[in-house]
């Protein structure tokens, strides 16, 4: 009989031990290390490209900085073609073969330091972009090819920021600074600055009779260029004949914000006629409350306009009453991952906004989040899918054609 309780309290002990060794190993599963890939700014070969995940942003600096210069747009589906950079690192044979990408749908494109469509970017333009890699088992099936040569960065074909050269300078606190300038030779020569500290060797820039000026709230001719100035400028031709062509060139601080602002200006007009964009995060089918992240590179100013209450200029769009006529509301339309909704007009839902949410912001992500009780749920409201949502004050237009996808399927 005294066996029984020694056993018992052994075997009490082996399973206890066996517990604590489980809970050790499922611990350590569950805590998993952070994804480790390579990047620009450590180009370890023994490290995959990081994998975009469906659903989720991407981390920080976890993209391929690609530059080129843009020779072809379909702005419907926000297609473009880039002819890219000389470099180094190139076959001769492969020097100046286009890279065919799409933006992400969270992708944000800036110019003359704002957010922008592509659309407003003129062919020709040079822009700098963070792109990402297509899926690991597409790679290498879709490339980019002329003959038996294709473009080395050819599967880095999703991405996530277009700009020009002024908004890719202007956001680093970066100037060219004018070393000296000839009108009979048609040559600028500048050296990039940070904070008033060189940063860069020296270039000589091209200038042509068809290079704009810009000083104050106007244009200038060449001869207003000095030496000493502090200048932004857009280029084109880059890499194909040195350091490029400059096509138009801002002279002051004036100037700058003058190109900004009306940049900002269009921005706003299009992104009012089209809806903001964001994703669903969740979806309470029983309450009817749609959950939506918007995403980045959109004037902040415009997510304060959902939090206005309708004063009836449009009136209520819905069929459906609402449940309360002072609270802020709108209507949500199902989107392509290019952006492009159906018929905004007629196809969107939607109600009040029960919450505002700020979440983490992070690339790609605004940090805005809303909470709209419906009074109808459409098919595409679910978790993943991108929607554009119209704030009751907004009045929803009908769209050109070509931007509409309906009738398309």
């Amino acid at each position: 009989m005294c066996d029984i309780p020694m056993a018992n309290a052994s075997m009490l002990r082996y399973l206890f031990c066996a517990i604590i060794m489980i809970s050790t190993i499922a611990a350590g599963l569950g805590a998993q290390e952070p994804r480790k890939f390579r990047t620009d700014d450590n180009p370890n070969e023994t490290l995959p490209w990081f994998q975009l995940v469906d659903g989720e942003f991407p981390p920080e600096n976890s993209g391929h900085r690609i530059s080129g210069e843009l020779i072809s747009v379909d702005h419907v589906e926000r297609k473009f073609q880039i002819r890219v950079d000389r470099d180094d690192s190139q076959e001769r044979g492969s020097f100046d073969l286009p890279l065919d990408a799409q933006m992400l749908p969270y992708g944000a494109i800036y110019l003359k330091g704002a957010p922008a469509a592509i659309q407003d970017i003129a062919l020709g333009t040079h822009l700098n972009g963070v792109f990402y890699a297509k899926p690991t088992e597409a790679n290498g099936k879709d490339s980019s090819k002329q003959g038996s040569k294709k473009v080395k960065t050819a599967d880095f074909n999703r991405c996530f920021r277009l700009e020009d050269d002024f908004s890719f300078y202007a956001r680093q606190n970066m100037l060219w600074k004018v070393d000296a300038v000839s009108l009979e030779e048609k040559t600028l020569t500048a050296t990039l600055e940070q904070n008033g500290k060189p940063v860069g060797e020296q270039f000589t820039f091209d200038l042509t009779e068809g290079t704009r000026v810009f000083q104050g709230i106007g244009f200038t001719s060449l001869e207003s260029i000095q030496a000493g100035q502090e200048v932004l400028f857009n280029r084109t031709w880059v890499t194909l004949y040195g350091p490029g062509r400059i096509e138009d060139l801002w002279l002051d601080k004036m100037s700058r914000e003058q190109a900004s602002q009306q940049q900002l200006g269009r921005h706003r007009v299009y992104t009012r006629d089209r809806g903001l964009a964001g994703w669903i995060d969740a979806v309470d089918d029983h309450e009817r409350i749609v959950s939506i992240t918007f995403f980045d590179g959109v004037d902040s100013s415009l997510f304060d306009e959902l939090e206005e209450t309708n004063d009836r200029r449009h009136g209520w769009p819905f069929s459906y009453p609402e449940d309360d006529p002072s609270a802020p509301k709108g209507g949500i339309c199902v989107a392509r991952d290019s952006l492009m909704t159906y018929d905004p007009v007629n196809d969107r839902k939607g109600g009040n906004i029960v919450k505002f949410s700020s979440i983490s912001q992070q690339p790609g992500c605004s940090g805005v989040q809303i909470h709209v009780k419906c009074g109808m749920l459409l098919e595409g409201f679910r978790p993943g899918r991108v929607v554009r949502f119209y704030p009751a004050n907004w009045e929803v237009v009908a769209l050109p054609r070509e931007e509409r996808y309906y009738g398309r399927e």
